[in-house]
C-alpha cells in the first residue's frame, strides 16, 4: 500500500476502489426471451434508449485491434452507422489502427452505458468500404476535423503545440480553399460481426448475457444465454 502525495488522493487505493458504488440503479430491464432474431434491431433499441435517457456520447465505443506483433490496442471512436452489413467506424490509413487493420483486418467493439447497466460487445472481421464511401464520410466532417485528418500524422511524436497549431492551420486554410478536397487515406470500415453480446447488469451481480453467434458473415444467427 502506497501513500498518495496529492491532496485528496486516497491512501489505500484498493479499498477506495472497492468502496465505489456500481450499478446503483435504477437499471434497465431486459428480457432475452423477447429479443429479436438478429442483433442489429436489439442494438438499435438499446442505443435509442441510451439516447432517450440523455447519456453522454451514447454512440461512442471502444475499438480494439491487434498489431503485427500480436499486441492489443484500444481507443474510443464514434459509431458512424450500423445496418445489416455491420458496425461502421472511420480511420486514417496511416494511423496505428489503420496500419493494424491492413495487417490483421479484425476488430472488437464495446459500447458501455453505465447508467443503464448495459454493454454491447461486437467482434468480427473488418472490411474496408469503397473509396467513395470513405470520401463521403470525410466530407461530412467539420472543417477542423478534415484539416486534422488531412495532416495525417496521428500518434506520431510532436515537438511542440505551436508546431501542431501551425500545421493544422495551414491544412484548415487549404480545406477552406478547396471544400471538395478529400484525404485519400481516409477510410470507412465495417465490422461484419460473428458474435454480438448484450450484457445487462443486475445489482446482485447475477447479470443477464445474451450472445448472437454465427460461423460466417452470411450465416444465420443463433442465440445463446451465457453464464454471468
Amino acid at each position: 500500500m502506497g501513500t498518495a502525495q496529492g491532496a485528496g488522493r486516497p491512501r489505500d487505493v484498493r479499498a477506495w476502489l472497492r468502496g465505489l458504488e456500481v450499478f446503483a440503479g435504477p437499471l434497465a430491464a431486459f428480457d432475452p426471451g423477447a429479443a429479436p432474431g438478429e442483433p442489429v434491431a436489439l442494438f438499435l433499441d438499446w442505443l435509442t434508449e441510451a439516447v432517450g435517457a440523455g447519456l453522454p456520447d451514447p454512440h461512442s465505443m471502444t475499438v480494439a485491434t491487434v498489431d503485427e506483433h500480436g499486441d492489443p490496442w484500444a481507443r474510443v471512436l464514434i459509431l458512424k452507422n450500423v445496418d445489416a452489413d455491420g458496425w461502421q467506424f472511420a480511420a486514417h490509413a496511416d494511423s496505428p489502427k489503420g496500419r493494424q487493420l491492413a495487417v490483421r483486418p479484425s476488430a472488437a467493439l464495446t459500447f458501455y452505458w453505465p447508467a443503464l447497466g448495459r454493454q454491447v460487445r461486437v467482434r468480427g472481421p473488418v472490411v474496408r468500404e469503397p473509396a467513395e464511401r470513405g470520401a463521403a464520410d470525410y466530407l461530412a466532417r467539420s472543417a477542423s476535423a478534415r484539416a486534422e485528418a488531412l495532416v495525417g500524422r496521428q500518434s506520431r511524436h510532436l515537438d511542440s503545440a505551436a508546431e501542431r497549431d501551425r500545421v493544422i492551420a495551414e491544412a484548415l486554410a487549404r480545406v477552406e480553399r478547396e471544400p471538395g478536397l478529400v484525404a485519400e487515406a481516409w477510410n470507412l470500415y465495417t465490422v461484419a460481426p460473428l458474435t454480438v453480446e448484450f450484457w445487462q447488469a443486475d445489482e446482485s451481480r447475477v447479470h443477464t448475457r445474451l450472445r448472437y453467434e454465427r460461423p460466417a458473415a452470411d450465416a444465420p444467427w443463433e442465440r445463446h444465454l451465457l453464464w454471468p
